[in-house]
């Protein structure tokens, strides 16, 4: 469709179909209370991993090690007691929210690659009703513990993975009648499904503290 990075292929359409569910489960619990539970800053979410191996240069075996990358910026200056406070929420919003962005991509990968070897229409609608409530199952308790703010931040971070924003998906899947619905549901509780991911702009500081989460440096 017109507007859409993705691909007019069935299989991309079932990927959607999985990615609605992260993408609109947010907003079915926009009312539930804000986690209590404080975040561990000296827990990283993920842990840094080192990968040691040994090739041939002119006959001789040399060992390697490669590590995750590592970010060095500049220190963040708070200008006050609430911007630093902001700066927290954030930080513990990302890591509470981007294990599931990369989960939520990684399956709409391996699923679409799995239906590519279903013989026919039938037995791919199956496959799907399948997975589709397993991610239900799977997800939504997790999804009824985000904030609403960590719910808007999902939508970005989706997109940041995925490269489509969740009106391009919705519109992909269910047509632009669908997409207009659920772009009012999501306006109505001031969010916006159009929104994208900006990391050299308005979203500078998230991506900043995304890739220092990714590196283990947070």
């Amino acid at each position: 469709m017109k507007g859409t990075k993705f691909h007019r292929r069935t299989t991309n359409g079932k990927r959607t179909a999985l990615l609605l569910s992260f993408l609109l489960l947010p907003f079915s619990f926009l009312a539930s209370p804000a986690q209590t539970a404080e975040e561990d800053f000296n827990s990283p979410t993920f842990v840094p991993t080192v990968k040691v191996g040994k090739v041939l240069e002119d006959g001789d075996s040399l060992l390697y090690m490669e590590m995750n990358n590592v970010y060095v910026f500049p220190p963040v200056v708070f200008s006050s007691q609430r911007q630093q406070n902001a700066y927290m929420r954030l930080v513990k919003n990302v890591k509470t929210v981007l294990p599931i962005a990369k989960e939520a991509n990684m399956i709409m990968m391996e699923t679409a690659e799995y239906l590519e070897t279903l013989p026919d229409k039938k037995a791919r609608d199956e496959h799907m009703k399948r997975v589709e409530k397993g991610v239900m199952q799977a997800y939504k308790p997790r999804m009824k513990k985000l904030t609403y703010s960590q719910g808007k931040l999902l939508i970005k971070l989706i997109y940041r993975e995925s490269h489509s924003s969740g009106y391009e998906l919705v519109q992909a899947f269910l047509g632009p009648v669908k997409a207009g619905f659920y772009q009012a549901f999501a306006w109505a509780f001031g969010a916006s499904l159009k929104k994208q991911y900006d990391p050299e702009g308005v979203d500078r500081l998230t991506e900043r503290v995304v890739l220092m989460v990714e590196a283990g440096q947070l």
